[in-house]
């Protein structure tokens, strides 16, 4: 396990063989700096973890790699591309994904063509705005997918409800079944847990670690649920204002005095 113990920024060479490799990423709002010299990779298929207490940095973090937010500094390179000037939509066609914190569902559109709008959008047919006015039909290709990602995730019993009438668990896990038909390398998930009592994070847990395994694209969870992150991640990194004071070994990071100073207010 690495720590802090200098917070001048050092140049790091390239990590080899990373699908997600962030370099010195600094982000400044009116003169405030809100990550300093961040780095952090995640190999192929790998199920990599980023905590840190409220205002740490996390999502501010999560927006750079994406491309919501653009870093003063550093890059971010993906799948051997320098992607830190790219626009977001560019970004996902090359296999970033992601989950929100707050559940994203359109109200009256049922699970299913949750899954085939998302199908449609990667593939870029020409055809999402007429799903916006509900006049395209889905091919039986397109059904096809969607519904093998019904079965992945076990929703046949809800596949053709509106997605309102789901229990946030069940919720979620539509929401990553949106994400991942779109083919990620990479899919990012921002606190995943939020909202859920303990029987649905279990459930949403082992079905996403299942999946995970299955087709083997690598994840970044941001989450507070610790049991969660130690269930599922095998490294961690941890942000404390904007600074990474940690990372390695999950076991190990949660172990280090500093990380339960700042993340989980003991040093014991």
């Amino acid at each position: 396990m690495t720590t802090v113990e200098d917070l001048t920024p050092r140049p790091r060479p390239p990590v080899e063989g990373a699908l997600l490799d962030a370099r010195g990423v600094t982000k400044r709002f009116a003169g405030i700096t809100a990550l300093h010299a961040v780095d952090l990779s995640v190999a192929p298929g790998e199920f990599v973890g980023l905590i840190g207490p409220n205002g740490a940095g996390k999502t501010t973090f999560f927006n750079c790699l994406l491309g919501i937010l653009r870093p003063e500094e550093g890059t971010v390179v993906f799948d051997g591309r320098d992607v830190t000037g790219l626009p977001i939509f560019k970004r996902a066609r090359l296999g970033f994904g992601r989950t929100f914190q707050r559940l994203e569902l359109f109200a009256g559109m049922s699970v299913r063509d949750h899954f085939i709008v998302a199908d449609r959008a990667h593939r870029d047919d020409g055809r999402l705005w007429k799903d916006l006015l509900n006049r395209s039909k889905p091919t039986r290709d397109e059904r096809a997918r969607a519904d093998a990602m019904v079965d992945l995730l076990r929703l046949g019993n809800e596949a053709d409800q509106p997605a309102e009438m789901l229990s946030l668990g069940r919720g979620r896990l539509v929401e990553l079944g949106r994400a991942l038909m779109t083919r990620p390398k990479l899919l990012l998930l921002d606190e995943p847990s939020s909202g859920l009592d303990v029987r649905e994070t279990a459930a949403f847990s082992a079905r996403l670690a299942k999946v995970q395994e299955e087709h083997e694209f690598a994840v970044l969870l941001v989450e507070h649920d610790v049991d969660m992150v130690q269930s599922l991640v095998s490294r961690l990194y941890v942000l404390d204002f904007g600074t990474l004071i940690a990372s390695g070994p999950t076991d190990d990071v949660f172990n280090d005095a500093a990380v339960r100073k700042a993340y989980l207010g003991s040093s014991e």
